[in-house]
């Protein structure tokens, strides 16, 4: 009899982030159960007693779990970790609770990389210029223009993201900051990286990537204040989530022309059509696709094909990264509606 699956990984699909091959492989080895966040409960017992893992992260009881007698790992293919269950229990029973997330790091510092070159050379700006007849030609064109090279970066948030973007900025020769008080010093050390205080990252960057996942003691945490004490012409760019900023303060802050700001994420998913930010000045815009590439959703299949295949031999899984007991219930993403 095969090991059960239950399915549920909304937004994402079983074909989005497996090939067909690896899905065969999947049906193979394991009794695929597709279901929804709502309908897991109600499933038969004999189903819920038997599935070793689920895929998705549906909201879990503490009744519901206890049904799931034999729940080796649940397997989250949405990347944003949520306080939908009761972690006290799963850790106790010795359950993971898994993470693909890791497969978004290089594609999004790929993009934040574009985005800052492109506020550093008005790449956009001078695009639309052209388009619309009113181009400058050659140094009057670079009135504002600035080099990332030799530049002060700052990172706040030093996960997979801020380390694949550490890498991304190699050989520009920047000197980098970071702010991240969930590491110690010596980790950022290692990694070639400046250890700093939130004020001084805030104060003293050219660039300033913000990359930190939303926490219950990070909300909002970006306020006016922190706009205020940037160097004029920061290129800020925001890559992880709106929440972490005061989104009226980010705009107002570009709006003044105090700083230049790119965003790949809004704390509303599409934005109003009327909204103000779609006609700022000094700001760039992408719709929250800097993760979104087929060639990430597939390495998701991968990472969960290969950590099952570990689990299965009685063996930690090894290429997602697992919930901390210490940190999980403070993670307050809102859950993605967009693949």
């Amino acid at each position: 009899m095969k090991p059960i699956i239950l399915s549920s990984p909304a937004p994402r699909s079983l074909e989005l982030i497996f090939t067909p091959e690896k899905l065969a492989l999947l049906r193979s080895k394991y009794e695929v159960v597709e279901t929804t966040d709502e309908a897991l409960a109600t499933l038969p017992p004999d189903q819920l007693s038997e599935a070793r893992y689920i895929l998705g992260q549906p909201p879990l009881s503490e009744e519901t779990l206890a049904a799931l007698q034999n729940l080796r790992a649940v397997l989250n293919v949405e990347s944003n970790l949520m306080n939908n269950m009761p972690y006290q229990t799963v850790f106790e029973r010795g359950i993971h609770v898994l993470t693909t997330g890791a497969v978004f790091a290089v594609p999004v510092a790929e993009l934040g990389l574009g985005l800052a070159l492109d506020l550093a050379r008005d790449i956009t700006a001078a695009d639309m210029a052209f388009r619309q007849g009113s181009e400058q030609w050659g140094g009057d064109g670079n009135t504002q223009a600035r080099l990332l090279t030799n530049a002060d970066v700052g990172i706040i948030g030093y996960g997979d993201l801020g380390r694949a973007l550490n890498k991304t900025l190699t050989g520009f020769n920047c000197r980098i900051k970071v702010y991240d008080p969930w590491l110690p010093p010596s980790v950022l050390i290692e990694n070639g990286v400046i250890p700093a205080t939130l004020d001084e990252v805030i104060s003293t960057s050219d660039f300033l990537f913000v990359v930190a996942a939303v926490t219950s003691e990070n909300l909002h945490f970006l306020d006016a204040e922190a706009f205020a004490a940037m160097r004029p012409g920061t290129c800020f760019i925001l890559l992880s989530r709106a929440e972490v900023v005061d989104f009226e303060a980010m705009m107002d802050a570009a709006q003044s022309g105090k700083i230049r700001v790119a965003t790949d994420v809004f704390p509303q998913e599409p934005m109003p059509e009327n909204h103000r930010v779609r006609t700022l000045p000094n700001f760039i815009r992408s719709s929250h696709r800097a993760g979104a590439l087929d060639v990430a959703f597939k390495q998701m299949g991968n990472m969960v094909l290969e950590d099952m295949e570990l689990m299965d031999k009685g063996l930690p899984p090894m290429r997602c990264k697992r919930a901390e007991r210490e940190t999980v219930s403070r993670m307050q993403s809102k859950p993605v509606t967009h693949n």
